[in-house]
Formats: C-alpha cells, structure tokens, sequence
C-alpha cells in the first residue's frame, strides 16, 4: 500500500508494503491464531481459570518455539525490533482474540513497562525488571490513575514519594492499575516535588509488589467481571512503602514527559489490536448474515437492504481507521512520537469508536445470539467499552488535536 503525505513543507510518499520477511510472520501468527488461540475463548468465557492459565502457557510455548515471542521489544532483550509499521499489522493479527497479545507476550501494560524501561531503566535495573519481564518470565503493572484525581490530567496526581535517607517513602491510593494482581512490580508515578513546576512534580519509581506497604485492597469489580491474574484491574494503597533512591526510573521530575513517552506509542498498539477487534466482528457479522434464513423462501439477513448498507458503511469505515492508523505508525517510525501527535490523537478515538460500532453492529446482527457468551462478541462489548476512556478519554484528545489544528492555522 502507498500513499501520499502533504502534511510536511514537502510530498513524501508513504510505502506501507510488507517486507517477505514480515509477510511469513503475519501468516504465521494468523494460522497459529485459528489454530491454537481461539479455541481458548472458550475456556475463558466458560471454563476453570486454572485451565485457561495452562492452555495459554502450553501456548506460549509454542510462539516461543515458532521465534515470535515478543516481537516488538528490544533485539538485545529477545524481541524482534518490529518498526511502529510492523508492530501495527502484527498486532492487528493478533488482536482478533483477546488472549492474543499475552499469548505472544506483547500484552498491555508490560508492552508499555518494556518500551520506558528499555529507554529510561539503569543498567541494574534493566537486568532486574527488564529482562526477566521481556522472556515472560515476570509480569508487571503501571500505578498511575487515582480514584480522586482525574486521569486526564496527570499533574494532578496526589500520591507522593517523600525522600528519606537513601529511600523513597511512598503514600497514596492508586486504583485500575491493571494487572497488579500477580504481578512482580510496579512502576509508580508519584510526586517528589511539590514545589516544581507542575509537570516536573512527578516520576516514575519502580516498586516490587512484595515490599511492605504495597497493599492491593482489591480487583476492581468491572461489567460485573472481577478478575483474576493479567486480566484484572486492582485497587492498590502505598501505605508508608519504602524503596530504595536507586528504583527511580529515569530523572527524578521526569514522570509526566515519561508518561507521555509511554502512552502515545501504547495508543498506537491499542488501536491496531482494535483493528483486529474490528475486523474479527465485522466477518462474523456477515457470516452470520450469509447463514441466518430470515423468511420461508430462505431468504437471509445479507438479502435484507439494512444490512447490506451496515456491511458497506462498517467496511469502508474500518478501512478508513486501518489506513489513518498505519499513517501515525508511519509517521511514528519517521518522526517521533511527539511529531505524530495530531495523528495520534486522532487514531485514538476514531479507532475506538469504529470497534465499538462493529462490535455493536455484529451483536445486532447476531440477534439474541450476540449478547450472550456463545461468542466473543458480548466480551468485547463489556471489556471494551473502556477503549474510548483510557489512555485519554475521547473528548480530551478531541480538545487537545482541535486546539493545537485552531493554532496552526491562526499562524497561517
């Protein structure tokens, strides 16, 4: 695929081709997805657990053996060093399950640990944290969102990390801090300095899960479904947590411009996994139509008019988030993360929005069918509802890519 892109002084042209060497890999994971990772929904709507844990374990395995564990990380640390591009059509392959990232080892919030770890960790704490959390052989979680301040504003945060002596004292209550339950640590945004400017107020601190004063209350209870493992969002409370000065993770001041660093390429990975959501509901949604007689001369749903237009409208409209989604890679890949902002922001909720409608359209489509757990679309439908909150709820990227669009051109 090519293009064009007039949003330079210049036209550069925009190659989205696929390398040989991509296009295996891509047709690797999408056999090994019908093969051995979408059978386990099964056991994950309806099953033990205990049993999910091992089917996705024996699964692990297996992208282990095949070379395609964690893809995306760092070369030095086993992954692959997919480009933004690459990363993007990889994990819109795997997201067509809800277990394919943790299946491949690219699950959130770990794919985000990894990436500021990778750039802002010490030598030690690489070691530590990042290579064990890279092979899979740990799991992580990422404390930011607090249920009295408003997650859109990270500067807000009251959680702080008082010095004393060579350790950080930490004390607050941090809440959806995904994961947490299982977890081997935790990477802390609290403030240091409440004197400073406030986005220097902030930092990261790397905190293990079993240092006293890491309290987790509770999995937050979510659409009815609590949780367990990887697949949980947990109340927590820092309550006199001590850890030693040495578990900063980059400049002490820095946690605002590391959050930053973490979520807008972490919005990327989201949105191309909804692609995949999307595409995934989309199909059933017309085989269902295709099989589903609707009338006594066995006419079907796809023969109804309505339908006709639903599958033509979701299907240029997916089309449309997939090609602006690999455009803010590109960019991405070309500029940096913050030069691709406005595209970035602007993936996060056209892309959310557009798996959201084909989630809904398919379970419509489905009838009585679709809101039960006989399929994945009811899933969906309750898990990620949350897509057009996190990371940035819609309204705040809305204003914050239709100021800085207002701005550029008052200077034209």
């Amino acid at each position: 695929m090519a293009g064009v892109c007039r949003s330079e002084t210049r036209v550069v042209a925009m190659d989205f081709g696929v390398s040989d060497e991509m296009a295996t890999m891509l047709a690797m994971i999408g056999e090994f997805m019908v093969r051995e990772v979408i059978p386990l929904e099964g056991e994950m709507l309806h099953g033990d657990p205990a049993l999910l844990a091992e089917g996705v374990h024996a699964a692990q395995a297996k992208v282990k053996q095949m070379g395609l564990w964690a893809p995306n990380h760092p070369v030095e640390f086993g992954g692959l060093g997919l480009s933004m591009v690459d990363h993007g059509l990889f994990a819109e392959a795997v997201g067509r399950s809800p277990l394919g990232m943790l299946v491949f080892g690219t699950q959130a919030p770990d794919a985000g640990n990894v990436e500021i770890l990778h750039q802002y960790a010490t030598d030690e704490q690489r070691e530590r944290f990042l290579r064990p959390l890279v092979a899979g052989e740990i799991r992580s979680c990422f404390s930011m969102t607090e249920p009295e301040t408003a997650g859109s504003n990270p500067v807000l945060i009251a959680t702080t990390a008082v010095v004393d002596g060579e350790d950080y004292v930490i004390n607050g209550q941090k809440w959806f801090t995904s994961s947490a339950d299982g977890a081997a640590f935790a990477i802390v945004m609290a403030v240091t300095d409440p004197d400073a400017p406030p986005h220097q107020r902030t930092s990261m601190i790397i905190v293990p899960t079993d240092t006293p004063g890491f309290n987790l209350v509770r999995n937050v209870s979510v659409m009815g479904h609590v949780g367990t493992g990887h697949d949980s969002h947990a109340e927590v409370i820092y309550q006199s947590c001590r850890v030693p000065r040495t578990n900063l993770l980059g400049p002490e001041g820095g946690g605002f411009m590391i959050a930053q660093d973490r979520l807008g390429p972490g919005r990327i990975h989201h949105c191309m996994r909804w692609l995949g959501i999307a595409n995934r509901a989309f199909e059933m949604m017309c085989s269902r139509a295709n099989a589903r007689v609707v009338d006594v001369d066995g006419g079907t749903l796809a023969d109804r008019q309505v339908i006709q237009h639903w599958a033509a409208e979701l299907d240029a409209e997916i089309r449309g988030a997939r090609l602006q989604t690999l455009h803010a890679a590109w960019m991405i890949d070309r500029h940096g993360a913050r030069a691709a902002r406005n595209e970035i922001s602007a993936i996060k909720f056209t892309v959310a929005n557009t798996m959201l409608r084909a989630v809904d359209t398919a379970i419509q489509v489905h009838g009585a069918l679709g809101v039960t757990d006989d399929t994945i679309l009811s899933y969906w439908y309750r898990h990620e509802r949350a897509a057009r909150i996190y990371d940035g709820a819609d309204e705040v990227h809305k204003t914050s890519l239709g100021r800085r669009i207002l701005r550029s051109h008052a200077q034209l």
